[in-house]
């Protein structure tokens, strides 16, 4: 039986080849569909209940992250004492909500502490640490200066503070791959990382906001003097975890374990949040009749926050997560909004110029198995996410850059089983600085030496890569008739929710079906595809979301009457209240 995959540079595989027959979970009476999925992900057994219903009780002790008691007990003592503390952050969605919550913690706790915040610049100062803001923050009067989201790689900024006498304090919260071993870290009065060489914290997949919920939880017990807190501060910190769950989503860590019991809680508070600035977010965005769950933060709540940092500057974003001044909280979202539109704009034009240099190099080819390209007008704040469509377009690792000054400054995106620090590691000799973790880097190379980078970069993508990893693989967990996916089987499914990365939507092969009629376009502009299906007696919808441009393709190529497995998200619409799953990918068989 031949078979024609409509996405050419895609396929299918199955997660598991799960029992039909497996067990329910205990005091839960499932659908087949659901229990076929439960079995494929492995989570048939006594671990499947906290899996579904993660408690808060399930997080960690925050004192078992090495020196987060040292790092709470001086933030304490400089507010008792009247010192200034300075909470230094990052300019993304992860940064700026790790130092909202400390921030409010702080205002919370010691309402008459002096804290100062600082958020560098994109363009102008690049990530992470430097020198010349510390030395501004004891200028300015900070004793202890707290980094979130950045600051373990911060050797030399850390050495230069600490030789120029200035009287401060440096702590260092971050979650970004840094050094193999204790004595190569930043010498700092205390680092608190999960994982730190030598730490024996039981989740290392904590980001930066989740280790600033740490930090500002510990600092809560310890104002208490005990574990019990008040209800004032036990409130806040159910609060907080709205902002947490914005950096779990935002910085795309694995969604398991204590990320996943964030995100699950953080995100049921975020529409009616106490914040008057992420509420006022909520409604710029359009999401405030709706549930939010990973899928509203990652394409509307965290592009806003993310776009003034890369076009304007971040404090904006700190500012609407701060604000107690409603005329000011919707002022600041109706910028943002109107910022992320010119955001994608200017990500469009680079995205289409950068495909066509990729092409013209080979970069797009089974022998050139990554793509790097530089170019003098590229935005330095939009790099970074063109970087996440060209890998999405060619399934390789990609670094793109512009010019700032003497300098090249870009960003890199990776594929699963390629590290992108490992391989900028390699390449270090051509670099003048890089910084980040497996998936995702900064770097920064002097012009005279791009060529020299490029050629190891792909070197190394060519040796640690085969063609076949290039190819852009849709993961389903089991195969299913129409008759299966019906709307309690569907909503059962939403309890594996929130989705992303380390737990991806739920995805099904639905067999045997017979499109009723030609795809037909819909939506506004027609940039989407709807297929009417039928399995027996059972008549269906599938939504293909992005689907209009290949209008054509598919009315030329699948006749009505033709037999297909479509590959699905399971979804009963908001609109119709039906069952119409989201096509994902299909094979006319």
């Amino acid at each position: 039986m031949s078979r024609t995959t409509v996405r050419g540079l895609t396929k299918m595989w199955s997660r598991a080849d799960a029992p039909s027959d497996a067990s329910n979970l205990p005091g839960v009476l499932l659908e087949p569909l659901p229990r076929r999925v439960l079995a494929a992900r492995g989570l048939l057994d006594e671990g499947a209940a906290a899996f579904l219903e993660p408690s808060l009780r399930m997080l960690h002790d925050p004192s078992l992250l090495g020196d987060l008691d040292r790092a709470a007990e001086r933030i304490l003592e400089a507010t008792s004492s009247g010192e200034a503390i300075a909470i230094y952050g990052d300019y993304d969605v992860d940064g700026v909500s790790s130092t909202a919550i400390l921030v409010r913690t702080l205002r919370a706790i010691a309402p008459s502490a002096r804290v100062l915040t600082y958020i560098p610049h994109r363009i102008d100062e690049g990530y992470g640490l430097n020198a010349e803001a510390i030395r501004t923050l004891a200028s300015e009067g900070a004793r202890v200066v707290v980094s979130v989201d950045c600051g373990i790689t911060a050797v030399e900024p850390a050495r230069v503070a600490r030789e120029a006498g200035l009287d401060l304090d440096l702590i260092i919260t971050d979650h970004h791959n840094g050094a193999d071993r204790e004595e190569d870290l930043p010498r700092a009065y205390a680092i608190v990382h999960p994982r730190k060489p030598g730490s024996a914290y039981p989740f290392g997949d904590l980001c930066g906001a989740g280790v600033a919920y740490k930090l500002a939880w510990r600092l809560c017990t310890l104002h208490a003097g005990t574990p019990r807190l008040p209800a004032e501060l036990r409130e806040l910190l159910v609060e907080l975890l709205a902002l947490a769950a914005l950096g779990v989503v935002a910085d795309v860590v694995p969604l398991r374990g204590e990320n996943r019991v964030i995100a699950r809680h953080g995100l049921t508070r975020i529409r009616t949040s106490p914040f008057i600035g992420l509420r006022a977010l909520v409604r710029a965005s359009g999401l405030d009749g709706e549930r939010i769950d990973a899928e509203g933060v990652g394409f509307s709540l965290a592009p806003r926050l993310n776009a003034c940092g890369r076009l304007g500057h971040a404090r904006e974003a700190l500012e609407l997560m701060l604000t107690e001044d409603q005329t000011r909280a919707e002022e600041i979202a109706r910028a943002l909004t109107r910022l992320n539109d010119e955001r994608r704009s200017v990500e469009r034009r680079i995205a289409d110029e950068a495909m066509e240099m990729a092409r013209a190099c080979g970069m797009d080819g089974p022998d050139k198995r990554a793509v790097v390209l530089a170019s003098e007008g590229w935005h330095a704040g939009v790099v970074g996410i063109v970087c996440s469509r060209l890998v999405e377009r060619l399934g390789r690792p990609t670094v793109l850059m512009q010019r700032q000054g003497d300098l090249l400054v870009g960003s890199g995106r990776s594929i699963e089983g390629f590290s992108l620090h490992g391989a900028l590691e390699a390449c270090a000799e051509h670099l003048h600085g890089f910084g980040g973790h497996d998936m995702a880097a900064g770097v920064k190379v002097l012009p005279e030496r791009l060529d020299a980078f490029v050629e190891a970069f792909l070197a190394r993508a060519n040796a640690s890569l085969r063609p076949e990893d290039l190819v852009s693989r849709v993961g389903y967990d089991c195969d299913a008739s129409a008759h299966e996916v019906t709307p309690l089987a569907v909503r059962q499914l939403e309890s594996l929710a929130p989705f992303g990365q380390g737990n991806p939507p739920v995805r099904v092969r639905v067999t045997g079906l017979r499109l009723a009629a030609r795809p037909e376009p819909f939506g506004k502009h027609g940039h989407h595809l709807k297929f009417h299906v039928k399995d027996r007696d059972r008549s269906l919808r599938l939504v293909a979301w992005n689907w209009g441009l290949r209008h054509a393709e598919t009315s030329a190529s699948i006749p009505a009457g033709a037999r297909i497995d479509a590959l699905v998200v399971p979804k009963v619409s908001s609109w119709s209240g039906l069952v119409e799953p989201e096509l994902i990918d299909l094979q006319v068989l």
